[in-house]
């Protein structure tokens, strides 16, 4: 990594101009998926943030009330353990719905940010944020939006759950596919959870989004010790896809688990994703780790499911599970060294709303990518027949 960019006016980046005056020849950075295609607007603290979903079929119930449901999930503020910006998080939808259906035209869906508070980050404008997008941000655009983050932050998740939520309905009307995450681990606290069987009223007893009790209320406990103190923690969301049939998954590039791996993966905070026994697989031998086939009705059954639901990068029948691991809160009270804009060196204290932890309001953002995906998939299949 290099120290940091040139004060403004002195030397040249290497797109030939001073900081400030850098050309980017910008390209598609915020579209996702092939034919199940969205693509995300809007900064944390401008007027709104939405999604263009293209490619859902006509006559796909859309209910205002079924996507607010999710992005309820989503919003901040919703228990003491997040971030206590208030916002409604009121989904409008601009077009490609009639009649309470999809109508095959592109669906456009708006949020307006109520309690954006732009002059809130001023002090934040010349300093780089330990962690954060904004010295990553500024060398590849030459520029930045300081206002908490702009289009790195989180929020610019609300387009992916709410074309998620339209996703969720079809995938399940169509195909008998549901999609459940959880959190599983927060810190060292691990959760115990049985992927076969566990419920949304589960997950949804506790503010935590864990739907084991002992291991809810001690994660609790942490997070708000973590706050308290200044600080954040990280941990894990698992997640499980039922009733995906057998075929979906394209060889060999957009093998259906790279393709989640890469929906996973772009959400904010996140560090690492895995699959079935995922890492904990190379601790044990082929003999051990191979799933059985058994007789079925409709197909080969598995005697375990330790590749979770994929082998050789398309679906197999069996549920399809696995986790997404989330860093710590990148924003935090404590006192931090960082530098300036100007490369000189300074302490930063964060002041305003964060998270002190990610993990309760990723739950919903891991589902709306893994829905994301699947319907993708699910269309690329169809166009197969």
């Amino acid at each position: 990594m290099r120290a940091g960019p040139a004060p403004a006016g002195s030397s040249s980046n290497k797109s030939g101009g001073p900081l400030g005056q850098h050309i980017y020849a910008g390209g598609v950075t915020s579209v996702y998926g092939k034919l199940f295609r969205i693509s995300t607007f809007g900064e944390s603290h401008g007027p709104a943030v939405g999604v263009i979903l293209d490619g859902c079929p006509a006559g796909v119930p859309v209910d205002p009330a079924h996507i607010q449901q999710d992005l309820d999930r989503r919003r901040p503020g919703q228990s003491r353990l997040v971030t206590q910006r208030k916002e409604g998080d009121e989904v409008e939808i601009l077009s490609g719905v009639f009649e309470g259906h999809s109508t095959g035209t592109p669906i456009a869906m708006m949020v307006r940010n109520a309690d954006q508070r732009p002059g809130a980050y001023d002090h934040l404008k010349d300093v780089f944020r330990p962690s954060h997008a904004d010295y990553s941000y500024l060398a590849k655009y030459g520029r930045r939006d300081h206002r908490g983050g702009g289009r790195s932050s989180a929020r610019e998740t609300i387009g992916r759950v709410a074309a998620a939520a339209i996703a969720r309905r079809w995938l399940a009307d169509i195909h008998g596919v549901t999609v459940l995450g959880w959190v599983e681990q927060v810190h060292q606290i691990d959760a115990s959870v049985d992927r076969d069987t566990v419920t949304l009223d589960q997950v949804e007893s506790s503010p935590t989004r864990c739907p084991d009790p002992a291991a809810a209320e001690q994660m609790t406990e942490a997070i708000e010790a973590a706050r308290k103190r200044g600080d954040s923690l990280g941990g894990t969301v698992g997640f499980v896809a039922r009733g995906v049939p057998a075929g979906w998954g394209e060889p060999v590039f957009d093998r259906l688990e790279a393709d989640l791996g890469k929906g996973i993966l772009s959400l904010p905070a996140c560090k690492g994703f895995d699959i079935g026994s995922g890492f904990a697989g190379t601790r044990m031998t082929g003999l051990e780790h191979n799933d059985a086939y058994l007789p079925g009705e409709d197909g080969p059954q598995l005697a375990s499911n330790l590749s979770g639901g994929v082998q050789g990068g398309i679906s197999i029948g069996a549920p399809i599970y696995g986790k997404a691991a989330f860093k710590p809160t990148a924003t935090i009270s404590s006192e931090q060294t960082t530098v300036t804009t100007e490369l000189e060196a300074t302490t930063l204290a964060a002041k305003g709303r964060h998270d002190p932890c990610v993990l309760p309001r990723a739950v919903p953002m891991v589902e709306a990518m893994v829905l994301l995906t699947l319907a993708d998939h699910a269309l690329r299949q169809a166009s197969y027949s």
